[in-house]
């Protein structure tokens, strides 16, 4: 795996990358905990295990770069940025989510924090990806987009036709392999002959890297790299980031596929405790990491209370945002 020689960032960014990981985790707790007790009926996909991929990978970026990702993007779009209480309201199908409570989970779009597209479709972001990155090329705004999508969307043709033209027109677009071993229920290797999926970037004549996502410094070290070149018109970058998925593909998925010893080895190796440890052996102390979470668990009640009271969408949003004759009604 790729071991940049800066790997390291400073002790602020550090910092700032723990704040979105436990955000994300702690995210995801109340959603399982509230889809279990009845209070959201949701389709809900966990980033348990993933979530410090995310905040390493999107704490490279400027806030007005560009984010496309999956329908299993909750961690991607806490990481970069979208408004916890809108994401809430939004996840619980509310009139005051990101996209009126029409987008639910898998559709949220925040093109303030830059999240312009979620997509339900697999390996359907890379194309939309160029497409923006191909917009701020022409346009000379410097900003750089990031694909994230999973091992088994890279088997698919959209994957192999998007990294060629990005490679041929050298756009300023990241494609971000979250590789969590497991395309659904189908383990990696049993659908994918290529020892890597950074391997395939060779065929398109792009840089590409294997990184251990699970590590803060060594993931954020990689995005900022790619980032780096992509803004500096060097072209694009494949990033497979390696990690793994502590729950199912979907929630209720038993994940029954995963042999048992590969779970409870991928558990004991947590990359959420194991950052906070870090973090105290580099001699931030309990006091601070405590007061941050706890200020992490006070905007998440918040969040909550404001989505679970927001009003749903009124039956006249059904044709709003079709029509252009409606848009402004």
């Amino acid at each position: 795996m790729a071991k940049p020689a800066d790997a390291a960032p400073d002790r602020d960014t550090l910092l700032e990358i723990y704040r979105r990981t436990v955000l994300i985790n702690r995210t995801d707790e109340r959603f399982r905990a509230l889809i279990k007790s009845g209070q959201l009926a949701i389709a809900y996909y966990s980033p348990r295990g993933q979530e410090v991929l995310s905040a390493a990978l999107m704490t490279a970026l400027r806030p007005d770069d560009y984010l496309v990702t999956t329908y299993r993007g909750v961690h991607d779009q806490l990481a970069k940025g979208v408004p916890v209480r809108e994401l809430w309201a939004e996840y619980a199908g509310r009139a005051t989510g990101t996209c009126k409570g029409k987008g639910g989970p898998m559709h949220i779009t925040h093109p303030k924090t830059g999240v312009m597209v979620t997509t339900g479709i697999v390996g359907s972001g890379l194309p939309i990806a160029n497409g923006l990155a191909l917009s701020s090329q022409v346009r000379g705004d410097g900003r750089v987009t990031v694909c994230c999508f999973g091992d088994g969307a890279s088997n698919i043709g959209a994957f192999h036709e998007s990294l060629n033209m990005a490679s041929v027109w050298k756009l300023p677009v990241i494609f971000v392999c979250q590789n969590n071993g497991y395309a659904e229920s189908t383990r990696y290797a049993d659908g994918t002959s290529a020892a890597t999926i950074a391997d395939r970037g060779v065929s398109y004549a792009m840089r590409a890297v294997t990184v251990d996502g699970n590590d803060p410094a060594l993931m954020h070290a990689a995005a900022r790299e790619a980032v780096a070149l992509a803004r500096a018109g060097e072209g694009p970058t494949l990033i497979e980031a390696k990690t793994f998925r502590f729950m199912g593909h979907y929630f209720g998925d038993p994940s029954a596929y995963i042999p048992k010893a590969e779970m409870e080895a991928a558990v004991a190796a947590d990359p959420v405790p194991a950052f906070r440890a870090r973090l105290i052996e580099l001699q931030v102390s309990e006091t601070q990491l405590a007061a941050m979470e706890a200020a992490i668990e006070a905007e998440l009640e918040a969040a909550v209370a404001y989505a679970l009271e927001s009003p749903f969408p009124d039956a006249a949003e059904i044709r709003r945002d079709v029509f252009k004759a409606e848009l402004a009604a």
